[in-house]
């Protein structure tokens, strides 16, 4: 009788104790595409996405100086040669995280993987590397709207990343960044002055040497601008295209009052116009 009560007890706090322990560690799928990086303790887990959300470099709209420039540099590094971890910077809505999305529409099929890993868990990406760094495929780290606030110390992992610390940069990684922040980090009006500031800063200086050694570690910087009226209708018409839909006159018009309302003209406009566009039936696509 003792024992039944020990072993319902014992099961019991089994039970709870699974619900507060990581999951066990497993192989990765090693077939899929792309991938999130989550840390757990020390090391971490990648989980495999089997249905990423890209889609073809020809939707984008009013940044082909920027796809030129990293389709090249994405090129160099599936050809084994030397390639620019890439900080993609700017206006909100116009472009950086699509483009790097749709980088794996174009090159999965070269071997190219796609690594998400957010701000959090950018303290474990060395145990990632050690993970990735014998595959044969070739795998961009994806931090996706990424920035630091003052006195955030995770930033120093991705530092050592970037250029490999005492240890060899893994090759057959990369990190592509986007930021509405040019240096990641928090600025202030304090630190352009040649005094301590009113913090008290010693060496103010040294204290701004700090925050832009991040983003000097990324070798191609690209910057995103905001849209005008014909880049928000190109954008617009090139999303309208993937739903099998023309920019005609009445689409056009309500796509600017759509902007209109939001204040707003980007490519995160226009898709969002075009799933409201294209999800009402034909008789419904009038003016509102």
């Amino acid at each position: 009788m003792k024992l039944a009560k020990f072993l319902k007890l014992s099961a019991s706090v089994l039970r709870r104790l699974d619900k507060l322990l990581p999951p066990e560690a497993e192989e990765p799928d090693w077939q899929a595409w792309a991938y999130r990086w989550q840390a757990v303790g020390r090391k971490g887990i990648l989980e495999s996405l089997p249905r990423p959300h890209t889609f073809p470099l020809s939707r984008l709209a009013a940044v082909d100086t920027q796809v030129k420039r990293l389709v090249r540099n994405t090129e160099q590094f599936l050809n084994g040669k030397p390639a620019n971890n890439a900080l993609l910077t700017g206006a909100r809505g116009t472009g950086k995280s699509s483009l790097v999305k749709a980088l794996l529409h174009e090159y999965g099929n070269q071997g190219l993987r796609l690594i998400e890993v957010d701000k959090t868990d950018l303290v474990n990406l060395p145990a990632l590397l050690q993970m990735i760094e014998k595959r044969k495929e070739k795998y961009i780290i994806f931090c996706d709207d990424l920035s630091f606030d003052e006195g955030d110390s995770s930033y120093k992992a991705l530092k050592t990343a970037l250029d490999g610390g005492l240890s060899q940069r893994c090759d057959n990684a990369l990190v592509y960044a986007t930021s509405n922040r040019r240096h990641l980090m928090p600025e202030y009006m304090d630190e352009n002055t040649a005094t301590t500031g009113i913090r008290g800063e010693v060496n103010p200086k040294e204290a701004i040497e700090e925050k832009v050694s991040l983003s000097d570690r990324f070798g191609l910087w690209l910057s995103f601008y905001p849209f005008d009226q014909n880049d928000y209708l190109q954008a617009v018409e090139n999303w309208l295209d993937s739903y099998g839909l023309s920019l005609d006159e009445t689409a056009r018009k309500a796509a600017l009052s759509w902007s209109l309302a939001r204040g707003s003209r980007s490519g995160r406009i226009a898709w969002q116009f075009v799933c409201d566009w294209a999800g009402r039936a034909p008789e419904e696509r009038v003016l509102d």
